[in-house]
């Protein structure tokens, strides 16, 4: 992709403006609720799983914030809706900072216009690829906002699951991790067809949408290297879900996710 004049292509569909329109949102075209409408005929309980994806990050950052983390990297943010990162962060502590990086134009410009920091804390926007880490780490954006000598959340919520292993993932997401110090966490989700029948696996490949679903050893292996957090990788909902909260069973979310730290000597609470 080019990095000039942002191209906002309409007429075909994103990922993060059909995740907003299963979240409810309005942001989004014709092609997006094309495509999302023809992947929650394969999987009707989409929604479900945007919803608890959602939930994930929010509980992922309130952890997060109480094991001392005061700083986020955020790629593949999506377009805005309620808590998000930063606002589920500075809520705890306002001084939180969160760089916020996507793909889409539209994203960054709503995000822009209404991810607004607290005045102790900051946000900063980059228009950026996950497969373009060395840009990501570069920025001047980054580098005005996080400070990467103390400890940093890597946040790739429902982002990894857009590259096929062709646009190594892998290597993407190390050399990320390579840049974060100890003390520093991986936080993730990904699709998976591991709760699905035969059938519905076989309708969704058919459907031959964008997302490349992993199983839970391929998704666990980006985790490799690092200390993995309790209960390690689960699927979504039942990865520390809130007490008193009835979850959606497995083949509704179809989705793991996972928190990892970086090991080392470091402690997170280096990073106040």
């Amino acid at each position: 992709m080019t990095h000039d004049a942002p191209h906002l292509d309409t007429t075909t569909a994103h990922p993060a403006r059909r995740y907003n329109y299963w979240l409810g949102g309005k942001d989004n075209f014709a092609a997006d609720r094309a495509s999302a409408d023809a992947i929650e005929r394969v999987f009707p309980h989409i929604r479900t799983a945007a919803r608890e994806n959602r939930a994930f990050l929010q509980r992922a950052v309130r952890i997060l914030i109480a094991a001392g983390v005061r700083q986020f990297l955020d790629i593949g943010t999506g377009l805005p809706t309620a808590d998000n990162t930063h606002e589920v962060a500075q809520q705890l502590a306002p001084d939180a900072r969160v760089v916020y990086v996507d793909n889409d134009p539209l994203v960054m410009v709503h995000a822009r216009a209404l991810l607004t920091s607290s005045p102790e804390g900051r946000t900063a926007y980059i228009e950026a690829d996950l497969r373009e880490p060395a840009r990501i780490l570069g920025h001047p954006q980054l580098a005005g906002t996080l400070d990467l000598s103390k400890p940093v959340a890597l946040m790739l919520v429902a982002t990894l699951h857009f590259l096929s292993d062709d646009q190594q993932p892998y290597t993407a997401v190390k050399q990320l991790v390579d840049r974060l110090v100890p003390g520093s966490y991986l936080a993730a989700t990904h699709a998976t067809t591991d709760f699905l029948d035969a059938q519905t696996q076989a309708a969704l490949v058919a459907q031959n949408n964008d997302i490349i679903a992993r199983d839970r050893e391929q998704f666990t292996r980006f985790f490799t290297g690092l200390d993995l957090v309790e209960p390690g990788v689960e699927v979504i909902t039942n990865w520390r879900p809130d007490p008193g909260v009835t979850m959606p069973p497995p083949e509704h979310v179809s989705m793991y996710g996972a928190l990892a730290r970086i090991p080392g000597i470091t402690k997170p609470g280096d990073s106040r």
